[in-house]
């Protein structure tokens, strides 16, 4: 297991982003962090600079959103108002999981024993109204260092 902390300002989120995406080995990834850490906010950096065009909002009550990113796609997932993993099979969500595109994940841990073993994890600590502390953990017990540092391609 590999892990990159660091602190930053909200100034800086696109940097922050790039820099995520360039340790990624895994297109699941789990944002962790209390109500207002900023996890909406650091997807629609990675969104960004992924090349989207879409605005990504939070999907609280639709549970999903879709965006468009240049040859893939990304899924937006907010688990906040599952109370069961039927409510996830009900929605379908083994589909998404299945369909090799993007999966941006907030509040996981409701949805926890269907999670991917490679999902990557990313904790938001809010410090201050303007500074995060962000912790990426890497799992890499099933691929080379070599590859968990080749960024992904857009």
């Amino acid at each position: 297991m590999k892990t990159i902390e660091f602190t930053y300002h909200l100034s800086e989120i696109d940097e922050v982003a790039l820099r995520i995406l360039e340790n990624l080995n895994s297109k699941t990834i789990l944002f962790n962090g209390e109500m207002g850490a900023g996890k909406t906010t650091l997807i629609k950096s990675l969104l960004k600079v992924m090349g989207s065009d879409d605005i990504a909002t939070s999907p609280t009550f639709s549970i999903v959103n879709e965006y468009n990113i240049s040859g893939d796609k990304v899924f937006h997932f907010d688990f906040y108002r599952i109370e069961n993993l039927e409510e996830a099979y009900n929605f379908g969500l083994e589909e998404y999981l299945d369909n090799g595109h993007w999966q941006f994940m907030e509040w996981a841990e409701n949805i926890e024993p269907l999670l991917p073993e490679d999902a990557q994890n990313i904790d938001i600590t809010k410090i201050d109204d303007n500074t995060r502390s962000l912790k990426l953990t890497i799992e890499t017990n099933n691929i080379t260092e070599d590859k968990a540092m080749t960024a992904p391609k857009f």
